[in-house]
């Protein structure tokens, strides 16, 4: 069975990030979705070496971001497997055409949707619901020395996270603006 048989990408208003939406097999057990398969994902054009698979548990509110790895990127491939999160990507590459824009999906369980979020990319999440269970697979192992991220409420970027005062980690906090950022702690653009 081919890719297209079983999901559908759908284009983000970012070159390189895409949703993924599956084909639910439903019967009176419940439902079946295969959510990860490297061949078939290889058609898609996700060509990445997942190597750690994460989980988190989050509260209605919660936003974690915006993360990135510098030395050690990570492209990520993101659903929830409970609630709704508005998950968002960021182009921090510094020489793209689309530097300093961003997209955003909605991933919801219901859905069981995905976002594949390239290297290259500050990537958080918003809990939009009780409870949020959110999984991500990454293409390079988690390097807390390597970790950066830009504010999440950065007045340039102008993200519509539709929450004016979320729940956010200290750290998550004090990260700086794009503009704030030194050209160094951000990822070049390779071109096309």
């Amino acid at each position: 069975m081919r890719a297209l048989e079983l999901m559908q990408r759908i284009e983000t208003s970012l070159p390189g990030v895409f949703e993924l939406r599956p084909v639910i097999h439903h019967d009176t057990r419940g439902f079946f979705i295969e959510t990860y398969h490297k061949a078939k994902f290889a058609d898609f054009g996700i060509a990445d070496a997942f190597v750690q698979d994460n989980h988190s548990c989050s509260s209605m509110g919660t936003l974690r971001g915006l993360h990135y790895q510098l030395r050690h990127p990570q492209a990520k491939l993101c659903r929830v497997a409970e609630g709704e999160a508005l998950d968002v990507a960021v182009d921090i590459r510094v020489g793209s055409p689309s530097f300093g824009k961003w997209t955003s999906v909605l991933l919801s369980a219901n859905e069981q949707n995905q976002i594949y979020v390239p290297i290259g990319f500050a990537h958080g999440f918003l809990a939009l619901t009780d409870t949020v269970q959110f999984l991500y697979k990454c293409s390079e192992f988690y390097d807390p020395a390597d970790e950066h991220g830009i504010a999440w409420n950065d007045p340039d970027l102008k993200i519509s996270w539709g929450v004016s005062g979320p729940i956010v980690s200290e750290k998550d906090a004090k990260y700086p603006t794009l503009a704030q950022a030194l050209p160094e702690h951000l990822p070049g653009y390779a071109g096309k």
